[in-house]
C-alpha cells in the first residue's frame, strides 16, 4: 500500500515523532496508523498517542436538565461546516430537537425526528445546501442528582450523575469531565481487554529488556496503576483544585459519582482527506490521455 502524506502527517501529529520514523512505521504496517502507533510504543516507550484528529464533522452539542435534577438529555447535531454550525436557524433547530427528546424522555433519534422535525430538517438541507443530521441522543435518569456542563464553543457537553450531593457539585464535576476527558468513573470499570493491551505494550518497551520476570511484572503493574488513575474520573486531580481528587471532592460533600456521559462534536467521525494538488494533477493527466 502506498503511504500518503496525510497518513504520515496524522501519525506525526498523534505521536510527535519525526517524518522518517513515522513513514518507516507506516510502511511496516502497510499504512495502518493504529498498528504503527502500537509498534512505536513497544519499541520506543512512547506514551499513549493522541486520538485521531480527523474528526472533521462539524456541528453543535446541547444539554438540558430537569429542575429537580432527576433527568438530563444530551444531543449532537452535525453540519458539514463551522459556518452553518454558527447559524441561528441551525442552533434553533438543535434546541427544538433537544427539547423534544427531553420532553419525551427519548434517546432514539428516529423516534424523536419522526414527523415535523424530520420535515424541518429536510427543508434546512435544501435551503442551506449542507447535510444536517442528529447523530446522537443520550440521557441519564436517576434517583440521585444530575448536573450538566456545556462548553462555550458548543462542541462539548457532559452529564454527571451523583448519589447524594447537589446539581452544582455535579456541574463542577461535569466541567472537569469536559476538560480532562476520563475514560471511566473508577479503575474497576476499565475494560479488561484495554488493561491487557496496555500491559502487553508496557512489557515490550525497551527498558524492560533483560530484567528478571518478577521485576518486569512489578514495573508493569506500577505503570498500569498509574494508567488507571490517569484514566479514571474519581482518581483524577480536580481541575479547580488539584490538591483534591474528584472522588475526594464528592466524598467531602457526602456524594458519590455514579456515571457520566460526554459528547464532543465529531468524535470518531473521519472523512477522507484530499490532496488537492495531487487531485488536480491526476485530472490533468487523465484529460491528456
Amino acid at each position: 500500500m502506498a503511504i500518503s502524506a496525510s497518513m504520515v502527517k496524522e501519525l506525526r501529529e498523534r505521536t510527535g515523532l519525526g517524518m522518517l520514523e513515522c513513514k518507516k512505521a507506516l510502511k511496516e504496517t502497510d499504512g495502518n496508523v493504529d498498528q504503527a502507533i502500537e509498534n512505536l510504543r513497544k519499541l520506543s516507550g512512547l506514551k499513549a498517542a493522541k486520538k485521531a484528529g480527523r474528526t472533521a464533522a462539524d456541528g453543535v452539542v446541547g444539554v438540558k436538565v430537569a429542575e429537580d435534577g432527576s433527568y438530563g438529555t444530551l444531543i449532537e447535531l452535525n453540519s458539514e461546516t463551522d459556518f452553518v454550525a454558527r447559524d441561528e436557524v441551525f442552533l434553533g433547530f438543535a434546541e427544538k430537537v433537544l427539547t423534544a427528546a427531553f420532553d419525551a424522555k427519548e434517546t432514539d433519534v428516529a423516534t424523536v425526528m419522526a414527523g415535523d422535525l424530520e420535515s424541518e430538517r429536510e427543508a434546512m438541507v435544501q435551503k442551506i445546501g449542507e447535510n444536517i443530521g442528529v447523530r446522537r441522543l443520550a440521557a441519564i435518569t436517576t434517583e440521585g442528582v444530575v448536573g450538566a456542563y456545556k462548553h462555550s464553543n458548543n462542541r462539548i457537553a457532559v452529564l454527571v450523575e451523583l448519589k447524594g450531593g447537589t446539581t452544582e457539585l455535579a456541574r463542577d464535576i461535569a466541567m472537569h469531565v469536559a476538560a480532562v476527558n476520563p475514560q471511566v468513573v473508577s479503575p474497576d470499570q476499565m475494560p479488561q481487554e484495554l488493561v491487557e493491551k496496555e500491559k502487553e505494550i508496557i512489557a515490550s518497551q525497551p527498558d524492560m529488556a533483560g530484567k528478571p520476570e518478577a521485576i518486569v511484572e512489578k514495573m508493569v503493574m506500577g505503570r498500569i496503576s498509574k494508567f488507571l488513575k490517569e484514566s479514571s474520573l474519581i482518581e483524577q486531580p480536580f481541575v479547580k483544585n488539584p490538591e483534591l481528587t474528584v472522588g475526594a471532592l464528592a466524598k467531602q460533600a457526602g456524594a458519590e459519582v455514579v456515571s457520566f456521559i460526554r459528547l464532543e462534536v465529531g468524535e470518531g467521525i473521519e472523512i477522507e482527506e484530499t490532496d488537492f494538488a495531487s487531485e488536480v494533477a491526476a485530472q490533468v493527466a487523465a484529460a491528456g490521455k
